[in-house]
């Protein structure tokens, strides 16, 4: 297998294991708040990526050398990121946030094209990101009315979009600023620590929460916690890789609703295939195939 197809075959694993956060985060805020939940999920995939990360010799002195940049990675791409997209995503319906949230592609083209001449918008670039967000809101509108009806909702969208910005911020950074760190490393740091601090958070917002939860939550935590360790850690190790643009790597991300609806009917009570809805997909799938199948140099 080419270093290419490799790459796209785990972007591709990568999106579809966080294409079951939705459904499981779902399933999973039925019996706890969402800072709390987070916070210990990330706590246990910090811990699951530990034992690959090395000795506790190496792991130190690669947070004692690089703590700022990683420090910086876990901000944007953890606390500031799942902090805002929790709250926006509570404040506004669920389809828009769907909506907003599949953008995210869009916005880490941009900020990558400011941050760095290779990731320049090309006219395949952006023609693959309009289908992308079309896409996205076929899919969205196929499973509920697409709808803002208050001030305080569009709040809520302005908090996604911040999740979204600092999502993109922190794939650049690590592509661009941690070349030569582990990636376990920086993986199980992030997590860890993100998780930790979002666990702090939810004591004065969310006050002290009861561990008396029934096996489902469990079973579903230890599958959020795996997913992320698993999804973050492949993600940083391609982000790494010579010759990989974040902002192409992340058009793999309109996998993630099209993944996600399928997983909904699978597992959601009421949720069911709409023609809408398949041609969201049909439409994400074919301008994904059509940007990596024989890819020129890119062009202005």
């Amino acid at each position: 297998m080419s270093r290419k197809a490799n790459t796209i075959f785990w972007a591709i694993i990568a999106c579809l294991l966080w294409s079951t956060a939705y459904s499981a985060i779902k399933l999973g805020l039925q019996y706890d708040k969402p800072f709390h939940f987070a916070g210990i999920r990330f706590i246990i995939s910090g811990l699951i990526v530990l034992p690959f990360a090395g000795s506790p010799l190496i792991y130190l002195k690669t947070v004692r050398e690089n703590w700022k940049i990683m420090s910086l990675i876990t901000i944007l791409q953890i606390i500031v990121n799942y902090s805002f997209f929790y709250l926006g995503l509570q404040i506004v319906p669920g389809a828009l946030g769907a909506v907003i949230a599949g953008a995210q592609p869009l916005i880490t083209a941009l900020i990558a094209s400011l941050m760095h001449e290779d990731e320049m918008l090309t006219r395949r670039k952006i023609a693959t990101i309009v289908c992308g967000i079309s896409g996205v809101v076929l899919i969205s509108a196929g499973r509920q009315v697409l709808k803002l009806s208050s001030a305080i909702e569009l709040l809520g969208v302005g908090m996604i979009l911040v999740a979204n910005s600092s999502l993109s911020l922190g794939n650049i950074f690590v592509s661009m600023r941690s070349k030569g760190i582990n990636p376990f490393i920086l993986s199980s740091f992030s997590l860890f620590l993100g998780g930790l601090t979002l666990y702090l958070i939810s004591i004065p917002v969310e006050g002290i929460r009861d561990v008396s939860y029934p096996l489902d939550y469990w079973l579903i935590l230890l599958w959020l916690s795996f997913m992320a360790a698993a999804a973050f850690s492949i993600w940083y190790i391609l982000l790494q890789r010579p010759g990989v643009r974040v902002s192409e790597l992340n058009l793999w991300k309109f996998i993630i609703p099209v993944a996600g609806a399928v997983l909904s009917w699978l597992l959601i009570p009421g949720e069911k295939p709409e023609w809408v809805t398949i041609s969201g997909m049909l439409i994400i799938t074919g301008s994904l195939v059509i940007f990596f199948t024989n890819r020129k140099e890119p062009h202005p």
